[in-house]
Parts: C-alpha cells; structure tokens; sequence
C-alpha cells in the first residue's frame, strides 16, 4: 500500500522538480526563492533511495537538481548530502594507497545498491548518468581539494565498478554506454587537472594520486587503452551513419569527445605518475608490439587523418610526444610499413596553409622531441639525400619529403606576420631547429647552415623592437629569441671560428654595429626588474623569461671566449653590459621573499661572477661595485636559507673578486664597517652550524658519513664541507676585507661586537679532533694568518687563545689512529689536504712570534714541545722525501724556528734537550740541502725513482714560479719532449725549495753561534754558553747520516753558492744546465738575493764557529794550527772567486743590512783605503783571514 501511494506521489512530484532544474539552470538567481523546494531533494533522496522498489526516474531528477546547485555551492550540497547515505563512504579511516585500492571499509550507500539491483538489471542508467554528473560538479567545485577524503570512497566506486566494466553492462538505447564512458572520463580529467595546493596530506592518499594510481597498475587504465584504441576508421564510420540531425550530441560527437578525454587523461597519468623503475601496466599496454597492425602507437598516429575535429589528432600526437619522451621504445620501428604514408600526412597537414595552427605546432613539438629521443622517426622526417661529392666526404640535399622545407619557410623573415605564420609557429619552428643544433645532428645542421639566407632569416627576431616589459609581450616572442640566441651560441661554440659561415659573420657583425649587445643587455635588465616589480602578477610569462636571461647569459659568457668572433671588444660596451647585469641582480635579489626573483638572481649572479673573472680590466675602470654588491649580500643574508646557499656563495665570492681586483678604491670606504658587520655575522653563524653538525656526524659515526642523513634534528641539514660554501667563501671575504682594512680601524670594532674569533676557534677546534671540514679549517687558518701580520691582529687572534685551541688538536692532524706519526707525502702539495693544515699552522705560529715576540714567547714554546717529533722528523725528512710537499713543511717549520731562535735564553731554560736536538738537526738539514744542491745528477736520480710517476708540477705562486723561455722549451723539445721539460721544470722547482730551506737555516744557527764582534772583541765571553755545532773536519759533505757536518760542509755550502750565482751568469752554457734559461729575470734576481743571503749567513756561522775553537781551551793546539791554515788557504780561494764575481756586478744580497757585525765592523789596521767601495762581506772574511794569519 506505502509502495503505492510513494509512485502515485512520485508521479506528480517529477514534473515539480524538473522544473525547478529547469529555472535554477536557467536564472540562478531564482534558487533563493526556492529554497523552500531545493532544501526538501535531500529528505526525498533519502526516503526514495529507502523503499523497496525506488522510482529511478524521479531520484535521478533530484540528483540532477543537486548537480546544478552544486556548480554554486559545493560545500552546502556536499555536507547535506553526506548525510543522507546516498553516496558511497568509509567506515573505516582511510590512511594508505593499498587500503584505497582493495576498498577495505567502503560502502556502496544507497546509489551503489541502486546500480547493481534496479539500474544494470533494467538496462536503464538515468541515476547513474546524474550521480556522475554531480561528483564532477563537486570535484570541480573545490570540494576536490578539501573533501578529497569524502569524494575517494565515490571517485573509487567508478575507478573500480564502472570504468572496467561498463561496456559489458545491459543497455536498452542506443548513445547511453558512450554518454557513461564520456562522463566517466570527465570526472577523471577533472580530478588529474586539480591543482595541487592543498592537496598534500601526508601519506594519506588524495583524489589525484588514486586516479594515477588506478589509471597506471589495475584495469581501469586497460579500459582506457581500449578507449583509445578505437581508432580513426571506426570514429569515421559512425560519424558517416550519424543523421545530421543529431547536432553536437549525436554519438559520434561523443565518441570523438570520450576518446579525446581518454588521450588527455592518458597523458595526464604520464605526466603525473611518480617516477620509478618498473614500467607500469599502462605504459606496457601503450607501447607493447602487437601484430598486424595493432600497435597503439600505429593507432595513435593514423588519427592524423582524422578530419572532422581538429583536436583529435593534436591530442593523439600530444599523447604520441609524451610516449616517445618517456617509453623505451622506438616510434618508427611501430609504424613499421605504414610509416612513410603517416610521415607523408603529417608533413601534408604541416604544409597546408589553411589548417588548424595548434595541430602544425603540436608536430613541431612532437618532431622537436624526436630529435633527441627517436633517432630512426626524426631520420624519416628529415629525408636527406646523399649527395655523390668528393671520395670520403658525404653532401646532403633535402628530400622532397622534408620537413626542413616547411620550417625553412616558417623562419623567413618574408612569411612574419602573416596570417598562416604566427609568432605560436614561428617559434615551434625555432624550436625544432635549437634541438637539432643540441643534438649534433651533424648532417641536418651541414644543409641548413649553407642554405641562401638561413642565417639572415634566422637573427631577424634579435633585431625587432619587443614591447616594454611593463605592457603584455606575447610570451612565445621572448621564447623565440631566446631559442636565435642559442642556436648562434651553439654555432659559434662548437664550429671553430675560421669555418662559420660569412653569412653568420656578417651577422653578428650587424648585431655589433646596430647595437644591439646594448639594446638585448637593457631589456634583460628591463625584465628582470619587472618580474621584481610585479612579483605576483610577473609571474605569468616567467618560464619564458628565465629562458631568455638564460640565453642571453650564455650568449655573453660565450663572448669573453670569443670576442673576436663576436664583435664585442668595446671596453665602453662591456662596462655597460657588466652595469646592466649588476643592476638586474640586485634589482632580483632585494627582493628576498619572492622565489622567482631568487631564481633569476640566481642566474644572474652566475653571470656576474663569470664576467668578473674575465673583464678584469673592465672592472678595473668601473665605478663604485662595491657599494650594490653590498647590498645584495645584505638582502640574500636575510632571505630563506635553504634556497640561498648557491646564491650567498656567488655574492660572495663576487664581493672577494671586486676587492681583488679594485681594492677599496673604486668604492666608498663607509661601506667597509657594514660589510664587515655583515660578513662576520655569517661566519659566526655559519661556524656555530658547523659546530653542531660536526658533532651530529661524530656522534653518528662514520658509517653514515658518506651517505646523505634523513635525520631531521640535525639542525638546518647536515651541511657539506665544500670549497665553495658560504662558510668558506664568507671566511675568505673576511680575510680580504681585514687585508683591506690594514690599520684595523673597523674590524676591531667590529670583532668586539661580533664573537667571530671564538667560535671560528671553536670550530676549527672540533674540525681538527674529528678531522673533519678541511675547506673551513683551511679557509679559517687564512683568516686568522692575515690578522696575524698586524700587530693588533697578532694580539687579538692570541687573546683568543689560539695556541690552547690548536696546539693538542693538530696532533690528529699527522697521527694516525694508533699513534704512529704519518709518513711524509710525496703528492703535490697543490690539492687541499691535512698536512697543509699543518703546515699552515706552522706558519701562523711563525707570523705570530714575529709579530709579538716576547709577548708569545710561552705559547710558541708550548707549540714547539708538543710537536717536537715532528718537527725533528720533518728536519730528517728533507734527506728522504724530496717532493714540493715534504719540502713546504719543511720550509715553515724552519721559518717558525728561525724566530724562535732569537729567544735562546728562554728555548735553553725550558726545553734545553728539545733545543740541542733542533740544533743537531738543523746542522744535518744544512749538510742535506748542500749536497743535493751540489749534486744535481743525484737529486735527478732521487726525484725519478722515489717519486715515481708523481712528479711534483710547476711550484706554487708563493716559490718563484718558473716559466720555461724558447731556449729552453727548444732545447726540451730536442732531449725527449715535454717529460723531459716537466723533470726540468720539477728540478729547479725542488732546487729552489732546497735552497730557501737552507738560506732560513743558516740564519737559524746564526742565532745559535756567538755574535762575530762580540767573540773578535770581548775577551772574557763566555764560551760554554754556545755550543759547538760543528766538528773540525773539511771533508766535502757526505749523504751518510753518521757522517756528522763540518767546517767542510759550511765551505762547501759557499761553494755551492757561488758555483750557482756564476752558472747564472754564463749565458752560452746548454739550456737544459743553466737555471738561467728556465726563469724570468725577476725570479732570477730573487734567487741570487737568495743566494748571497745564503752566503753572507753561512760566512757568518763560519766565522763565528771557527773564533769560537780557536778560543776553546780543549781543543788541541795541533787542530787550531790545521783549523787556521785550512781556512785561511779555503777563505783565500773563495774570496778570490768572490772578488771576480763582484767585479762582474753582481748584486749585494738586500739582507746584508740585518747582519750587525758587518755594517758595524772597524777597518782592521792593516787594510788599505781601496776596500772602501767592495761588498761589507768580504771585508769581513779578509778581517778573519788576516787573523787567522797572524
């Protein structure tokens, strides 16, 4: 009876609700009136959905009511909705994708039961084609984003129960199975274009990622295929029985539209689907081989045929473009027989002047991918002919079936502008010839670049007028250029410059003389400050104008290589293109919040830094850098870390160019305070991160050291140690900015301010125990050096405690974990490495004491005790290892005892052993030095066989760098070529080494010996206060370390002074003998300061040793009578070879000055008045000789 009575009512509630959907599609504005019917759909829908035999035809006109409100209020219809159990739902909470997928916990509600017991049995689906209708409506109206949870039990009921199987269902009309197929894929297309704001939860799944998801693994994606695999001949043969009266709804309409959203969708999935190894079901069922024709891909492409909706074929070549891009497969190998034929039509649709443009530019970009994807298809398209030319040289002609002819004709510059070439095509077509010229296809570019024209043609885009930035620029304009600009860089780059063709030459001969570098470099500068400017709105065009800063930036990078070819060599010009780039970055990079800005700051701070390095002299002359470079440091410290570290880097170590190159002077010196400030406010911070992240990765242990952490409490990411950091790039800032600022007028200020010092100490600290952040140690230790050659600086980095932060720690450094000491290395000491570290610190104890003298006096001896084995070790090692390595320590740790030397009286107080030792070592090292100098073949001999293949390169700047002169190279090139040149070069580099060593000695024992006038003058001195550091022996020296040095090892070392400063003074003498013909005449005036500084020392020790026997109450009266007559028949010979080398002119050693006794020694009574003009030295010597005599 209640079933009755609800179909009796039913009957006259329909037509009421028809036509409320009636006037609510009509006028929306009416829906507020009829709220009194609209709000009672929901309780009919629940009640009808209920009873036992529901009327489908009323329930579906309540549905489709719903779908109408639903375009204007999603959110009322889908919460009213929710309740009323007629769409399906989750009993469960749902929280991964597997849960989704089996649809554990879900539901069907009163519309699934209605499908399955009323709807499929009857063959009638107008609920079903409402339902889909109204979760559509939904999806699209921001209920897909919010409801996504609500909607994945609805959008999986069609993923699951309707997509695979509604072909098979029963059907009473005829269109009703295309109309649910086209409405299916509508919801699904609709889910794929959400944007994805909002819709990130987690590991929860969301709609989009279940549509992907199902699409690509279960047989909703194969139900799609099918879709798609229709193909042109069946679309065609239902359009041709469709009565015209059907209009836009009959079914072959439909079946066009289901089969374009099937290719839109397909793409979509593709697009989307996260990446991974295995290939996905629906990509093996879109690019599996099936015989006899049925391969998609055969299917896809003969949709070109299709005539009757134009976006039929540009989405199936879309979807074709896509499949090449990602699947492994090769396009033309499917073709297979039919291939000619559809290159054929492609070509025939691009040729015609009247088709649809979207699809001639969808081939473009579908050939453009090609290209570098589809090696055999772009070969078919191309169709280059082989030309009979010369033997062993191939010419190609184009074939009549080319696709070169079409884009040929889109590029003349006749054809712009026209209403079959528009800037959409013309670019497309630029495109497709960029990826030629990326890909290297050799025998396409050969035909193009000769062709009349094609050069012409192709730059006329780079000499229009483009609208301001400010008004609307077509985007694809901007693309266009960009694509000229880089196809002209790609010709230049890789065709030598003799070769390009005349036309290209003449080309950018124009460019340069219509000043067009000045035009293109103020409206990249105009665009970049745009997109400053309109951060919101800019953003629009914004792919587009990062490739046109890119292109523009490697036109310019390309042009510090090849001026020449590129005409730019106007200093004039070049200053303002490096104005213009500065400008544009900084007009980016104040921007800090905007990420685009950063972006193409990003890009242009590359481009600034590179020219930096190159325009040095441009930069030189230009006016203040300083003061925006500042600025933008400033900005980029305050803006987001994470993105900014490239960036920071770049500023930085742009900010260390500018000071290298203009020093302060180009800028104003108020800016140094505020850059100090800024510079030292990273170093701390970045010190204190570094601080935190080393003790992270010690705690962690090694094992995770070399991969990347996922740890999340480390705080802001483990940071990598790298030579271009920020940590170390803004250590090295600071380092030029201390250097700059020599009187230490801001940085005190400034380092009273900021804690930089203690926590770079910290750091450098931890570094050193965990021998970790070798870069930053270095960088750090740089810093800290410089501070150190001023007086305040030496006090501060001191005050810091730099000797209890390093001193322990640096033991780490050179001991391995069981305590052994390293062995010395023979690599080149060029590559940053630990001992570097160690040899750096050696040389800032060194800077330190002969800054402070007695005021650090303690801590140096603190320094030295802690490391006396390897300083004795490093003293014996010179005999051993004679790489640049081994030679450099052994350099700085002389150096830093030659000042500790001058504090005897402390050194023998605290460490009496440690002195002896030194003092035994030094005398050895002396013995060493002098005989590899004296015998080159040996030191040859030992460089080859103990270095092996390692042979030390050039030397570094700080030695005097060797630079081989014709004579040289010449004579190389004639005794074995380079290797022999390199052992050469290697040589004197190791020669040069050996030689600064022993000149720091010699003044090291000078400190050890008693001064020459006191032991001449004063009667009562003391003698057992100095040791005897050499035995009365003149034997020449020996290599054999229980041969002890002798009075014969110091004459030896005079003589082989002498023997070098008279080999460079013989020019006749063969290349490969003389250091002559391998330096520069500075570097040999330096080694011959060098060496008479040698010489002056080791006459000194000589003197002052000899004095010092002869007044030596134990030693024999015999041996003083052999002391004497040995010296004075040796002293007689050199001072004669002395004499005739100082008559030739050759120059006092400019250390002279520093030793007292010979500036302040009396004439002896019996010298004659012409020993007024000769060198103080040997005046000296014929004192001694004459006293020894007497």
């Amino acid at each position: 009876m209640f079933a009755l009575d609800v179909i009796a009512h039913c009957t006259r509630v329909k037509p009421i609700l028809d036509l409320v959907h009636k006037i609510i599609s009509i006028d929306w504005t009416v829906s507020d009136c009829l709220l009194p019917l609209t709000s009672r759909i929901y309780m009919l829908l629940q009640r009808l959905t209920s009873v036992i035999n529901p009327p489908v035809d009323v329930i579906a006109s309540c549905v489709n009511c719903l779908s109408v409100l639903a375009a204007r209020m999603p959110g009322k219809v889908w919460s009213s909705l929710h309740h009323t159990g007629f769409l399906p739902f989750a009993s469960n909470p749902l929280t991964n994708m597997a849960q989704c997928i089996s649809a554990e916990g879900m539901k069907a509600g009163n519309y699934g039961n209605l499908l399955v017991q009323i709807e499929q049995p009857r063959g009638e689906y107008a609920v079903t084609i409402a339902f889909l209708r109204l979760i559509t409506t939904l999806v699209k109206g921001q209920l897909g984003n919010t409801q996504s949870k609500g909607l994945i039990p609805c959008v999986l009921l069609v993923l699951k129960e309707m997509l695979p199987t509604y072909h098979k269902w029963r059907y009473n009309t005829y269109g009703v199975r295309e109309r649910i197929g086209c409405y299916t894929l509508e919801l699904i297309h609709a889910i794929l274009n959400l944007s994805p704001e909002g819709e990130d939860q987690g590991s929860t799944p969301t709609l989009q990622s279940l549509c992907i998801y199902s699409l690509a693994n279960t047989e909703a994606g194969q139900a799609v295929v099918n879709i798609m695999a229709v193909g042109v001949d069946t679309i065609d043969v239902v359009l041709a029985a469709q009565p015209s009266s059907c209009g836009s709804e009959g079914p072959g309409q439909i079946l066009i539209q289901t089969v374009k959203l099937a290719f839109s969708v397909t793409n979509n999935v593709i697009r989307l689907k996260p990446p991974s190894d295995a290939v996905s079901p629906l990509e093996q069922a879109l690019t599996q081989h099936g015989g006899h024709g049925s391969n998609l891909v055969v299917v896809l492409a003969k949709y070109i045929y299709h005539k009757h909706d134009p976006a039929l074929p540009r989405l199936a070549i879309q979807l074709l473009k896509r499949l090449a891009t990602v699947a492994p497969m090769s396009v033309y190998a499917c073709l297979g027989s039919d291939a000619a034929a559809i290159r054929d039509a492609f070509l025939a649709r691009l040729q015609s002047k009247t088709e649809d443009m979207r699809i001639k530019v969808m081939i473009l970009e579908f050939l453009t991918v090609a290209v570098e994807t589809q090696p055999g298809l772009i070969e078919l398209f191309l169709n280059l002919e082989v030309k009979d030319g010369n033997e062993g040289s191939k010419e190609f002609l184009v074939g009549e079936w080319s696709c070169l002819h079409v884009v040929l004709d889109l590029i003349n510059s006749k054809q712009q502008g026209k209403y079959w070439c528009p800037p959409l095509l013309h670019r497309a077509a630029l495109a497709f010839l960029l990826a030629l010229w990326q890909d290297r296809r050799d025998s396409a570019i050969s035909v193009l670049r000769t062709k009349d024209r094609f050069w012409e043609n192709l730059t006329t885009p780079l000499f229009g007028t483009l609208t301001p930035p400010s008004d609307t620029t077509e985007p694809c304009v901007l693309e266009a250029c960009a694509f000229v600009m880089k196809i002209i860089a790609l010709e230049i780059y890789y065709v030598v410059s003799g070769s390009l063709e005349q036309s290209l030459k003449d080309g950018l001969q124009k460019f340069s003389n219509a000043r067009r570098y000045d035009y293109w470099s103020q409206y990249v500068k105009l665009l970049v400050c745009h997109v400053a400017e309109t951060e919101e709105e800019g953003i629009c065009c914004f792919p587009e104008t990062q490739m046109l800063i890119s292109a523009w930036r490697m036109l310019l990078i390309l042009s510090t290589t090849h001026a020449d070819v590129m005409h730019l060599t106007e200093d004039s010009t070049k200053l303002k293109l490096f104005m213009d780039v500065l400008d544009g970055t900084k007009a980016a990079l104040t921007t800090p919040t905007s990420v685009p800005c950063l972006r193409l700051g990003s890009m242009m701070a590359t481009l600034l830094l590179i020219l930096l390095k190159q325009w040095r002299s441009v930069v030189a002359a230009a006016p203040d850098i300083l003061s925006p470079l500042s600025l933008i440091l400033e900005s980029t410290l305050q803006a987001d870390q994470q993105m900014m570290d490239r960036t920071k880097a770049k500023i930085l170590s742009a900010l260390i160019s500018v000071l290298q190159i203009q020093g302060l002077n180009g800028g104003d010196i108020s800016q140094l305070p505020q850059l100090l400030l800024s510079v030292c406010e990273t170093v701390k911070d970045e010190a204190l991160a570094l601080i935190d992240n080393t003790r992270h990765v010690s705690q962690m242990g090694d094992v995770q050291e070399q991969e990347d952490s996922m740890e999340t409490d480390s705080p802001r990411g483990l940071q990598k140690d790298q030579r271009d950091g920020v940590c170390v790039l803004a250590l090295h800032l600071a380092k030029e900015l201390c250097r700059t600022d020599e009187d230490g007028e801001y940085w005190v200020l400034v380092m009273r301010k900021v804690p930089v010092l203690p926590s770079v100490l910290s750091a450098v600290e931890i570094s050193l125990r965990c021998k970790h952040n070798l870069y930053f140690t270095e960088a750090a230790l740089h810093l800290l050096l410089t501070l150190a050659h001023t007086p305040q600086g030496a006090a501060a980095v001191a005050g810091a405690g730099v000797v209890q932060t390093i001193c322990l720690p640096l033991l780490s450094v050179y001991e391995s974990s069981n305590g052994a000491s390293q062995s010395f290395s023979r690599k080149s000491q060029d590559s940053a490495c630990w001992p570097g570290v160690y040899r750096l610190c050696m040389s800032l104890m060194e800077s330190l004491l002969k800054t402070l003298r007695y005021n650090f006096i303690n801590e140096a001896l603190d320094f030295v005790g802690v490391h006396q084995e390897r300083i004795l070790q490093c003293l014996n090692a010179v005999r051993t290892v004679q790489s640049l390595s081994c030679l450099d320590e052994a350099d700085h740790t002389v150096g830093f005892l030659l000042q500790l030397s001058s504090f005897c009286k402390e050194w023998q107080f605290h460490l009496p052993n440690l002195l002896r030792d030194v003092q035994i070592n030094l005398c050895y090292l002396c013995q060493t030095c002098t005989y590899l100098l004296h015998s080159k073949k040996m030191l040859h001999h030992y460089l080859q066989s103990k270095n092996g293949e390692a042979l030390p390169p050039g030397p570094r700047a700080q030695r005097p760098p060797q630079t081989l002169n014709k004579d040289a190279a010449a004579a190389a090139g004639g005794g074995g070529g380079e290797r022999e040149e390199a052992e050469l070069k290697a040589l004197l580099a190791v020669q040069c080494s050996l030689l600064k060593i022993l000149s720091k000695t010699l003044a090291t024992l000078q400190h050890f010996t008693p001064d020459c006038c006191q032991i001449l003058l004063d009667q009562c001195m003391d003698l057992a206060e100095y040791r005897t550091l050499f035995v009365l022996s003149f034997t020449t020296p020996a290599f054999d370390p229980d041969v002890a040095p002798s009075f014969g090892t110091l004459l030896a070392t005079i003589n082989v002074a002498l023997g070098m400063l008279s080999e460079m003074e013989k020019k006749k003498e063969p290349a490969s003998q003389s250091i002559a013909s391998l330096a520069s005449l500075e570097e040999i005036q330096a080694l011959k300061s060098l060496l008479m500084f040698t010489m002056e020392n080791c006459f000194y020790v000589l003197i002052s040793q000899a004095v010092r026997c002869l007044k030596d109450p134990t030693i024999l009266p015999r041996d003083k009578q052999r002391l004497k007559q040995e010296l004075s028949s040796e002293l007689s010979t050199l001072l004669s070879s002395l004499s005739r080398h100082f008559r030739r002119g050759s120059p006092s050693s400019p250390a002279s000055g520093i030793l007292p006794s010979i500036q302040s020694k009396p004439p002896t009574p019996g010298s004659k008045p012409s020993h007024e003009g000769q060198e103080p030295i040997i005046q000296l010597v014929q004192a001694f000789v004459r006293l020894v005599q007497r």
